[in-house]
């Protein structure tokens, strides 16, 4: 539903996004994931027809956002990161333009602004001015505006951005309600967003993109490593020297409590590999007491700081290596 290739945006000398490549199948909601600056809000608005790209190609729906970008904003319900709102509308007077001028025929513009109210959980709302609406309420308006003309494609750059958290879940809510019906792009820096709404992430960083997968699949395969919070007491010495000979265990480090004499183990493992029942019975076999014992595992956090990290030591590595030729 939306093949993005090879799309850059240059601004003299700085490229505000470079070589962007990603897809989004139909039905599916994809979270665009990068810090701030990163590119994200700058491909939105490509997408929606904002602006043109520098080079590359978008194709949403079927249709090619540079050479029909009419047809393009047909076929998108767009959400940027401020709602385009009149205050001094009410919600449905607001919904009721909105469909006019995104072209609804006049015969069915009652029941869709109705469709819309409901999915939003606006019915209660429907005669409020909209400056008198909660930052929540006021977003789902906006979301209520992007999908009031019932497009294919929804793009949404940071839905709940500055929302409580009850007013973020219930924003998260809907955009998953809507999964299915349509196909769903979902700009965002906040972490949980992604492994709780979407079925795939694209990270973008710098203006590039760094990765794509499930956040699973994120989780498991680029950042695979795991590991054990133990707590214990008694002498810990010999079992130190044996857990840092172990092939499995790439990381050790140990807290002790002088006050409790008991120890805190936090073991990294190269894969997901269980040996707990290992650990256990050598601690016990080491006459050691055993108080508890958890696995830990990555979390999408740990996936997304290791992935920037990266391209920001492999970008500054390649400007070494430039740097160096051109000295020589």
């Amino acid at each position: 539903m939306i093949e993005v290739e090879h799309l850059s945006k240059i601004y003299g000398a700085t490229a505000a996004i470079e070589d962007v490549d990603f897809s989004v199948e139909k039905g599916e909601i994809l979270g665009f994931l990068g810090p701030n600056g990163a590119g994200k809000t700058t491909t939105m608005r490509i997408l929606s027809g904002y602006i043109p790209a520098t080079t590359g190609t978008a194709i949403i729906a079927g249709y090619d956002v540079h050479e029909q970008s009419l047809k393009v904003r047909r076929n998108i319900g767009y959400l940027p990161e401020n709602p385009p709102l009149y205050p001094d509308m009410t919600v449905e007077g607001f919904l009721h333009f909105v469909a006019r001028i995104k072209g609804v025929a006049a015969g069915d513009r009652k029941s869709r602004v109705n469709w819309s109210l409901e999915r939003c959980q606006l019915q209660d709302k429907r005669n409020v001015l909209i400056r008198k609406l909660s930052k929540g309420y006021k977003q789902r308006v906006g979301i209520a505006h992007a999908i009031v003309h019932d497009p294919p494609v929804i793009i949404l750059d940071e839905p709940t951005v500055g929302l409580d958290p009850k007013q973020i879940i219930e924003v998260r809510n809907l955009i998953k309600s809507l999964a299915g019906e349509h196909t769903i792009l979902l700009s965002t820096h906040i972490l949980p967003e992604v492994s709780m709404t979407c079925d795939r992430v694209t990270i973008i960083n710098g203006g590039k993109v760094v990765a794509t997968d499930t956040p699973d699949n994120l989780m498991s395969h680029l950042t695979a490593k795991g590991g054990y919070e133990i707590e214990i007491d008694g002498d810990i010495l010999s079992l130190q020297s044996i857990l840092t000979d172990m092939p499995s265990i790439s990381q050790l480090e140990i807290k002790s409590n002088s006050h409790t004499k008991r120890h805190t183990l936090y073991l990294t493992t190269d894969s997901d590999q269980e040996i707990g029942n290992d650990l256990a019975a050598l601690i016990v076999n080491q006459g050691l007491g055993l108080y508890e014992m958890k696995r830990t595992r990555a979390s999408l956090e740990d996936v997304f700081l290791n992935l920037i990290t990266e391209e920001v030591s492999t970008e500054a590595k390649e400007n070494s290596d430039l740097e160096t030729t051109n000295n020589i």
